[in-house]
């Protein structure tokens, strides 16, 4: 049975979303990395074809928790799954099973759609989190190194490519 707590984002949460993702790049120990605008938020949910979508946790008609994700496609499966970018729920409403009912939401989204599976990553010291994934059977995906390109590395390689097409 879904928890009412839990429900799809609308436009008027696009504020509260905003502040917890900076509360989340707190926590995780990078607020200077987090440039989020509600402008941006709002433009990314609620374009004409959304590419990001987003739940929240409502108690007593604050936004208290949210998740926020995207499709993504598994060539083995032929089938798309969801990657959930961000997942966080304040302090104060830890341990009331919201971050659980957020899970349980995308779930619920992978299996009405058909996709193959529901996946994210968490920081190696974030203890409280990984205790929540293992007790709903998530499996770290170990044998796999993240690698990402920002910032001049990505520019870099975007004008080596743009040369090579050129010449």
């Amino acid at each position: 049975m879904p928890d009412h707590r839990v429900r799809r984002a609308e436009e008027s949460d696009v504020n509260a979303i905003v502040t917890l993702v900076h509360e989340l790049a707190e926590y995780e120990r990078a607020a200077d990395e987090c440039h989020l605008t509600a402008d941006q938020l709002r433009a990314a949910l609620f374009c004409e074809s959304p590419a990001l979508f987003a739940h929240v946790a409502d108690l007593d008609g604050e936004v208290v928790g949210c998740a926020l994700w995207f499709k993504n496609f598994s060539t083995w499966h032929g089938t798309h799954g969801v990657y959930l970018e961000d997942l966080y729920v304040q302090p104060d409403a830890r341990g009331s099973g919201l971050g659980k009912a957020l899970l349980t939401a995308l779930a619920e989204e992978c299996v009405a759609r058909g996709y193959a599976r529901l996946e994210w990553w968490v920081l190696n010291w974030n203890e409280p989190a990984i205790g929540l994934y293992e007790s709903l059977d998530a499996v770290p995906m170990d044998e796999w190194t993240v690698y990402r390109l920002t910032g001049a590395a990505l520019n870099r390689l975007a004008g080596t490519q743009a040369e090579a097409t050129n010449n």
